[in-house]
């Protein structure tokens, strides 16, 4: 079983979908994951599951949480090898850019040339945002909170669905599936 990390997108935010991490883990656990850990309370686990089950989990998880809590929650999964890959290779990190100021989106699915096209790279100045496969690179030097490069912004012109972590998130969780041995 290799380790896979899992992206709940919103919950536990500001008193809202309020999903308890110790209930999260029990619902991978009793879906057939094993080795589940969470990274603080918004929605990261690492687990270990065979790739069948694991290219299953986002629709399986989405729906059991929708049914034992009542919550919409997108459920974004990748490998420990491409969350390795995806963090070896932030342009803005590469370019010299500060840690703090490094977001990265993940996608559910791999938008096409011509939704990546229609974005607006003037949209929110002095942020910048690179798309590559299914990740979108932000580099947001004033913080992401005042940034019009948003989940919905994103999920609209690129027809999937995103949720974002910070830099430090990001390197957390790798470190989480590298003990993992992967």
């Amino acid at each position: 079983m290799d380790a896979h990390v899992a992206l709940l997108r919103a919950i536990n935010v500001a008193g809202r979908n309020i999903l308890p991490m110790k209930d999260l883990v029990a619902l991978f656990e009793a879906a057939g994951c094993a080795d589940v850990r969470t990274y603080i309370q918004s929605g990261n686990v690492v687990y270990r599951a065979p790739a069948a089950l694991a290219a299953r989990l986002p629709q399986l998880l989405h729906a059991r949480i929708e049914e034992r809590f009542g919550l919409d929650v997108p459920v974004v999964t990748r490998t420990a090898r491409e969350l390795a890959r995806a963090a070896r290779s932030n342009p803005y990190l590469l370019a010299g850019a500060d840690a703090a100021a490094c977001h990265l989106a993940f996608l559910a699915a791999k938008p096409s040339a011509a939704q990546i096209a229609s974005l607006d790279p003037k949209r929110s100045p002095p942020d910048a945002f690179t798309v590559v496969g299914r990740e979108i690179y932000l580099h947001c030097p004033k913080g992401l909170g005042g940034s019009k490069l948003t989940n919905q912004y994103f999920d609209a012109k690129l027809g999937t669905t995103s949720t974002v972590r910070n830099w430090r998130t990001v390197l957390t969780l790798l470190e989480m599936t590298a003990a993992r041995g992967d």
